[in-house]
């Protein structure tokens, strides 16, 4: 049969599917399905997602058959002796789990059928055995509706679970994922590791042959654990996912021990920048890249599940569990090497200059190329930092070396670049997000704290994004100032993330010595704007916000006030602010806002069509005089603190008005500020969380009346969302505003060091005698002030920033499935699913491009490209290189394969 008849066979094999009533089970039509297919690709576009849910909707119980069918036979190949052979053939029992991992996910998304999917894949069976079957050896049927049957019968465990077994087994079949066996075997499963790094200086070996079928087993259990799609994001951490629940709990420690190595190394062993060519990811495909996504994903979702509680004994993730044993110093730096290797790939690939890092010479390659679009990016670099958060908070001893051996420095730079480079793109909200709380997990170590004041040297060859101007000084210094850069340029995107990026501030502020003058002034920069009235009012829980910044102010005095005396300097700079906050008024603050607007109304702004009240970081962003009074308004600027409505509205409104098609993009249900999203500051109630900060500042009216003021009546001071600023609420926070410490400094040192407080010559920010008076301040000692113990801001687990994590990694999967390249066997497994984890939305398409061309003068390119893939370089081939389109992928909600648009996850 030619592979156009058999491609017709199957489609009218499918067709019968959902058209006939109980087809038998001992019918020979079933075997069609093993044997027609000729590859992942026939199974995905001639089994439609329409046939499926025609079938599971109509004819439930032919579903039920070919499940049956499909796993009684690769039960059946796992056991025979001689699979895989011709009278056992490995096409079968890859045709096997196309069809199971094509099916599974429209079970799954259907909510009438839970209740029979638990009863099916997980109660109790009695399974027929029949030997001498179709191919040869041994097969079991599970026959349930006929017990009763001529033939031998036995339990059997429930579906589920013994297809997770046969599935874990195979991929270490010798012969089908390993390397045939040597010599005679009876078990050709062997749990070897497959490659060398944790665990294993020997690898085992692998043939192309077997990293294709360990691409579509392990495509098969990310499409089985993906239940966890269809659930919403509230519900996943407290039901769970019972197939993961298996997996995690494995009791044999040989099995979890072999998956996770072979999963861990695997990832980091792989090299993307082995060719060192220019626009090599352009002419080249790499068929592993799509091994090592799925290994990463699969070894993801075993670490992150968090096992739901039950009225039973409390179970753990052995997963996780052996990730945090691990201890020896060459799996460490193995570990190390090979995140570092996949972080870097954005930064910069091999065209001209490199940075070379404080970190034992680690490399950090810069971005300097002529060449634009050389650099090959990886989509799954996310997932990587993923796993390095895994690792931090399974696993102590990992902490430790990478701080002690001060690999912790390019992990900051590295971080900071995907935190700064998405920051204003909401289809990477989520990943900036979990930048902040990488940075949060390691703040919360001494050590992390007292080894930023390292001078950081070689910061000019950094990207754009990353570097800062004529900067020197300590990466204390470097991470201060880009955090700073994160919250003044994100336009209030990241509002949710205030709270960690202060608490990170916190964290490291009792340990950072000798800030530089421009550190110091970010950090009073920030005092000044959030103590600012158009911020204290516009929201009942901000002043949380000020609070932390002065607790971070606090400990640096307290802690290392000889060490940072550029720091004593800009507070005493700004003492009037620091007073006037202590007597700060609702009339003062009102007074102030209308001193703003009338500004604004000067210069031609509209103050009615503004939706929220911003403060401006103007001052922040350029050297400029501080203001004489403190309630001297702000100029309106680039940051603005309010609420989330902005960004929300520019992802509801549609991506263009024209007719051009979209694609989908994946939303986070936490991407709402009133949804869950990790919030770590200590005194936040947990109505503050979610909603940091609120609505627009109104202003109903323009004076206040004093009458108000004493009898504590509300003012017309409104905030956002309705927010009423009245005396009770002030008289709440502000009486315990941590500014006795800033007092006591202005205090004692400003009859003695009156001349700092004079302004600067033109043109300077300091004045030309700074050096005396700094030293005078390093040698003044301090009464009064007793340093209060330190604190230290964890990052706090909850079912719903769980649920948050969860939606982040499982919509990095479902973006992933369709960047990786198609040409090495990607299939699109969640293409037209329902899930409900996240939101799919539609974005534009990218335009014509040397990767996706349009047109027959845009085709001539693709041609000369395609020409070139087939050229070996080096004595290597790669006759599967195809060129694929950037973000090109079917539309979720389409059965067609339009090319062209973009998915990009906003998670």
């Amino acid at each position: 049969m030619g592979a156009g008849d058999s491609k017709l066979s199957f489609k009218k094999g499918v067709f019968r599917l959902s058209e006939e009533t109980a087809i038998p089970a001992n019918d020979p039509y079933w075997i069609s399905f093993w044997e027609l297919p000729e590859s992942a690709d026939d199974v995905f576009t001639l089994f439609s997602a329409a046939d499926i849910r025609r079938t599971r909707d109509n004819h439930l119980e032919n579903l039920e058959t070919l499940i049956l069918a499909l796993t009684s036979r690769l039960f059946a190949l796992r056991h025979n002796p001689a699979f895989p052979d011709e009278a056992a053939p490995e096409r079968h029992a890859l045709n096997c789990a196309r069809i199971l991992t094509r099916v599974l996910p429209f079970i799954y998304e259907s909510e009438q059928l839970e209740s029979w999917a638990e009863k099916f894949f997980w109660g109790a069976r009695r399974r027929r055995v029949r030997r001498g079957s179709v191919a040869g050896g041994t097969e079991v049927i599970f026959d349930e509706a006929d017990p009763n049957a001529d033939g031998e019968y036995e339990d059997g465990p429930p579906l589920m679970e013994e297809l997770v077994d046969c599935l874990i087994d195979l991929l270490f079949y010798q012969g089908f994922a390993l390397p045939p066996a040597t010599g005679a075997t009876k078990n050709k499963v062997t749990y070897a590791i497959w490659q060398s790094g944790v665990g294993c200086n020997t690898p085992v070996g692998t043939t192309p042959e077997g990293e294709s079928n360990k691409i579509e087993i392990l495509r098969l259990l990310l499409a089985i654990t993906s239940k966890a799609m269809f659930m919403p994001a509230s519900v996943l951490p407290v039901k769970g996912v019972r197939v993961l629940t298996y997996m995690a709990t494995c009791s044999d420690k040989r099995v979890v021990l072999s998956v996770l190595c072979s999963l861990l190394n695997t990832t980091l062993k792989y090299n993307p920048a082995s060719w060192r060519l220019p626009y090599d990811h352009v002419v080249f495909t790499d068929p592993r890249q799509v091994l090592v996504t799925y290994s990463l994903q699969l070894l993801l979702v075993l670490l992150l599940y968090p096992i739901p509680e039950g009225p039973g004994p409390i179970l753990k993730n052995n997963y996780r569990h052996y990730l945090g044993r691990l201890h020896r110093t060459q799996d460490f730096q193995f570990c190390v090497d090979g995140m570092t290797r996949i972080l870097n790939q954005p930064v910069g690939v091999y065209i001209r200059g490199r940075f070379y890092g404080a970190a034992n010479g680690a490399q950090i390659q810069a971005t300097t190329s002529y060449l634009p679009g050389s650099q090959k990016s990886l989509k799954w670099a996310p997932e990587m930092m993923m796993l390095f958060w895994e690792a931090l908070q399974c696993n102590k001893r990992f902490r430790s070396f990478i701080i002690d051996t001060d690999r912790v420095h390019d992990f900051v730079v590295l971080i900071m670049y995907y935190a700064l480079e998405h920051r204003l793109d909401p289809s990477r909200a989520g990943v900036v997000r979990m930048c902040v709380f990488v940075l949060q997990t390691l703040s919360t170590e001494p050590k992390f704290g007292k080894s930023l004041n390292k001078c950081f040297e070689g910061q000019n060859s950094l990207p754009a994004s990353v570097r800062i101007p004529s900067f020197s000084g300590s990466y204390a210094d470097y991470l201060i100032i880009s955090i700073y850069t994160l919250i003044t340029t994100s336009k209030g995107k990241l509002s949710a993330v205030y709270p960690a990026l202060l608490a990170i501030v916190a964290n490291i502020a009792p340990h950072v010595q000798n800030l530089s003058a421009a550190a110091s002034m970010k950090l009073i920069q920030l005092f000044t704007s959030m103590s600012a009235s158009s911020f204290l009012l516009a929201n009942e829980t901000n002043h949380t916000l000020l609070a932390s910044i002065l607790e971070s102010m606090n400990a640096v005095i307290e802690n290392q006030y000889a060490a940072n005396p550029n720091f004593i300097y800009a507070i005493l700079r700004q003492h009037k602010r620091i007073e006037a906050l202590r007597n700060f008024t609702l009339e003062q603050g009102q007074e102030e806002l209308d001193r703003e607007n009338r500004l604004r109304k000067d210069r031609g702004e509209g103050v009615e069509n503004s939706p929220k009240v911003s403060f401006s970081m103007s001052e922040m962003q350029r050297p400029k005089r501080e203001p004489e009074t403190p309630t001297t308004p702000a100029s309106p600027g680039a940051f603005e603190i309010g609420d989330d409505s902005d960004e929300e509205g520019e992802e509801n409104k549609p991506a263009n008005s024209g007719s051009e098609p979209t694609s989908p993009q994946v939303t986070s249900p936490s991407e709402s500020p009133e949804d869950a999203v990790p919030l770590q500051l200590r005194g936040m109630s947990e109505k503050a969380r979610g909603k940091l900060p609120e609505n627009a500042f109104q202003r109903q009216g323009s004076t206040t009346s004093l009458a108000n003021h004493v009898s504590g009546v509300a003012t017309p001071t409104v905030g956002g969302a309705g927010f009423v600023a009245t005396h009770t609420w002030l008289e709440s926070w502000l009486p315990h505003l941590p500014l006795h410490t800033l007092l006591t400094v202005i205090q004692q040192l400003s009859p003695e060091l009156h001349a700092i407080l004079s302004p600067p010559a033109a043109g300077s920010s300091t004045p030309a005698d700074t050096m005396p008076l700094l030293e005078r301040i390093r040698n003044t000692e301090l009464r009064g002030i007793e340093p209060t113990p330190i604190k230290t801001h964890m990052f706090e687990w909850s079912p719903l920033a769980l649920g948050w994590y969860e939606s982040l990694l499982w919509g990095f999967i479902f973006v992933g499935e369709r960047h990786v390249s198609k040409g090495a066997g990607t299939v699109g497994v969640w293409n037209g699913t329902a899930v409900r984890l996240f939101r799919v939305q539609e974005t534009a398409p990218e335009g014509p491009s040397l990767l996706a061309p349009r047109g027959g003068v845009d085709a001539i390119g693709t041609n000369l490209i395609e020409r070139l893939g087939n050229v070996t370089l080096g004595g290597r081939r790669d006759s599967s290189a195809t060129l694929p389109r950037r973000d090109s992928t079917q539309t979720s909600r389409r059965e067609s394969s339009e090319s062209g648009a973009g998915r990009s996850a906003v998670v």
